[in-house]
């Protein structure tokens, strides 16, 4: 018999949530709901799972729906979170010093709310507290971390999640850490100490909220501005602009946001470095927290560049910089001769930035290059030619940012840290300072990113990679096809014999993972895993071929998506899906 919210107390506690609630907006919804629950089948699901279980605190923070219950975003999960991370930061700090945190938001639904209140319960519980002074990109709070010493960052973001979420990402360092990932995203075990640390029962009207006392840094036309100095900082990254002034001055740039908070800081950083010509997509240029010119506001996503294409292609622009929401993605297109205008694939651009840095770097300097294990080999092939040392690691920045002695670091999801000094995570605006100093100097000397791609590929081998994602309604599902895949392996793919296949989930050289790693005698490599931030699967693909001439590479190009189709239908098959 299938129960009723009444009968599974659901609705008890969704009114004892309720009577708690500081937020009049989300408790009127929550009254609505229970009252349409009674009669109502959707309703009563969409109950149930707001208050299924508590929205879980891991190594990416949090990150959820906004709405009433514990399952969702809302102030008063915040309210408890806050007080949980408080309550680590003083027991880390065991009175030997002032804990500092260092508190930032974007622009999407209740973000300047759920800081406001955080450095209002940081303060309360006697943490010095910083809180920046706008919405702005979340590289400017993790340069803030480490510029200010702070034990702790928090960003009220959910970087390109769709419009409904919002998310809460925490960074340490200063006293309270003492590895290589100073300023970094938090990582096992802090997560769990931090989780094991937020009383869930926790009544709100005992949680303390200072009404003053946290300092607001510097903003706009105030000295000591908090994003002109992480501007000037990150600057470096693009050279002397006098050196190329001609050459920055004649690039032809269009820039989009993607209706997030990196406008303005990229925009200013590109002035500041001498890229004088730079068109925004005006369409996208304001933060606007329903991203309304896209489906979803992920670069990645198919048609959230297709207005920035437009203007480019318009203006016979030479370069197009997008950045995500919260500025900390970085994407790129150009035009390729023959075949028109199009976005950059992450490791293609992963592999053109490596490239720039390793060959401004001296060899045997004992730094390293890093990149996800769902990235391309072809940043190791870069990095050993340049002898320089390469680590692939887990996915995700919080892994990346660890590496010791780290000089690049990147995942193909468009994530990029090329100034591991300032930013101890991925910076879209530092990365896009880089891409448009690489761009101005091809075009400088009559080559383009498209040629530069192409001397990579003789050099290296032709690395083609593509994605096979799935998005799904009922996460179970992902456990299914996992499991699927672990009981029976294919055999072949894309025609090739399975030479390797490696289950990471129970660890070895990495921490333990959820993911499966397929290799075929050819060199072609399928990594599948859930995704850690989207219900979706993800299956990463990569073919390498050797080419002997620049002649061979269109023929040899043709060939590797061949192969990556029938790479997709055989995983899409392995997994049951249809391959139609």
């Amino acid at each position: 018999m299938t129960t009723t919210p009444q009968e599974t107390g659901t609705i008890a506690a969704a009114r004892a949530w309720a009577a708690q609630d500081p937020d009049p907006a989300t408790c009127a919804l929550l009254l609505e709901l229970i009252d349409a629950a009674v009669h109502d089948a959707a309703a009563a699901a969409e109950l149930a799972d707001a208050f299924a279980g508590n929205l879980a605190f891991g190594t990416a923070g949090l990150r959820a729906a906004l709405g009433p219950g514990p399952n969702r975003m809302n102030r008063m999960v915040v309210r408890r979170t806050a007080a949980g991370i408080a309550r680590f930061l003083n027991a880390t700090a065991a009175g030997d010093y002032v804990p500092t945190a260092v508190v930032g938001y974007d622009a999407r639904h209740n973000s300047d709310v759920f800081a406001a209140e955080s450095a209002a319960i940081f303060t309360a519980a006697g943490v010095r507290t910083l809180l920046l002074p706008a919405a702005l990109p979340t590289p400017v709070l993790a340069w803030a971390v480490r510029a200010f010493g702070a034990e702790s960052g928090v960003m009220v973001t959910a970087s390109h999640n769709p419009p409904a979420d919002n998310g809460y990402k925490v960074y340490l360092g200063g006293r309270a850490i003492s590895d290589a990932g100073q300023g970094a995203q938090i990582v096992a075990p802090t997560d769990a100490a931090i989780a094991a640390l937020i009383d869930h029962d926790e009544p709100i009207c005992e949680i303390a909220l200072a009404g003053s006392g946290w300092s607001v840094l510097p903003g706009s036309g105030q000295d000591g501005d908090i994003e002109a100095r992480y501007i000037a900082a990150v600057a470096a990254v693009a050279g002397n602009p006098q050196q190329e002034s001609a050459a920055r001055a004649s690039l032809d740039i269009v820039l989009t946001p993607l209706h997030g908070v990196g406008g303005h800081t990229m925009a200013s950083a590109l002035a500041q470095t001498g890229f004088a010509s730079v068109a925004p997509v005006p369409e996208q240029w304001e933060p606007d927290p329903e991203f309304p010119t896209v489906d979803f506001p992920n670069p990645e996503e198919p048609g959230a560049l297709d207005l920035a294409l437009a203007l480019a292609a318009a203006r016979g622009a030479d370069l197009v910089i997008a950045n995500d929401p919260d500025a900390d993605r970085c994407a790129a297109a150009v035009d390729f001769p023959g075949t028109g205008w199009r976005m950059l694939r992450g490791d293609e651009l992963g592999a053109l930035l490596g490239e720039e840095i390793a060959r401004n770097r001296n060899p045997g300097d004992g730094t390293l290059f890093a990149n996800s294990i769902v990235s391309s080999r072809q940043l190791a092939s870069i990095a050993a030619a340049h002898g320089i040392g390469h680590r692939a690691t887990l996915t995700g920045f919080k892994w990346i940012a660890r590496v010791p002695g780290l000089a690049f670091g990147y995942e193909e999801a468009l994530g990029y840290c090329v100034a591991p000094e300032l930013v101890r995570d991925k910076d879209g605006i530092s990365a896009g300072l880089l891409l448009a100093r690489l761009a101005a100097r091809l075009k400088a000397a009559g080559s383009s990113i498209p040629d530069a791609l192409d001397r990579l590929s003789l050099a290296h081998g032709l690395h083609t990679t593509d994605q096979l994602s799935v998005r799904v309604a009922d996460l179970d599902l992902i456990g299914s096809m996992m499991a699927a895949l672990r009981t029976a392996p294919p055999a072949m793919l894309a025609g090739s014999p399975v030479t390797g296949f490696a289950d990471l989930a129970p660890g070895g050289d990495l921490p333990p993972t959820d993911a499966l790693v397929f290799e075929t005698a050819d060199r072609t490599r399928a990594i599948v895993r859930p995704s850690g931030t989207e219900p979706k699967l993800k299956c990463y693909l990569e073919t390498i071929d050797d080419v002997a001439d620049a002649s061979a590479l269109p023929a040899a190009r043709a060939a590797a998506a061949r192969r990556l189709t029938a790479l997709r239908a055989d995983l899409s098959a392995a997994l049951g899906l249809p391959t139609t």
